[in-house]
């Protein structure tokens, strides 16, 4: 089993909003994808990830939608929104080049 690793801050957004981009989902199914993803690295407590939904919500970056999950019940829907697309792409642009510049001073011995 391989120990649970903490998310740098600001990270667990960039997750959700990845997740998203793929397709509208619930709060469980995005936690899910994230941890299938992360071949099983990567578990987001409801209590992390349900205030970041709510906070991704209030800053107009993803839009809630009632619907009905598989398995029948009512379940709220997620989606970006256009500014969602566009905060993805910057983040996912500095998030690369912050791992990209941390890896370098990481190889140099």
């Amino acid at each position: 089993m391989l120990p649970r690793l903490d998310l740098p801050q600001g990270t667990l957004d960039l997750l959700i909003l990845k997740a998203l981009s793929l397709q509208p989902m619930h709060g469980w199914a995005i936690s899910e994808r994230l941890h299938q993803v992360s071949r099983a690295t990567l578990q987001v407590p409801q209590g992390s990830l349900y205030p970041a939904l709510h906070r991704l919500e209030r800053r107009g970056l993803i839009k809630a939608e009632w619907g009905t999950s598989d398995n029948n019940r009512k379940a709220k829907y997620y989606d970006l929104t256009r500014a969602g697309r566009k905060q993805l792409a910057a983040e996912t642009d500095a998030w690369q080049k912050l791992t990209a510049a941390v890896g370098l001073v990481l190889d140099q011995a």
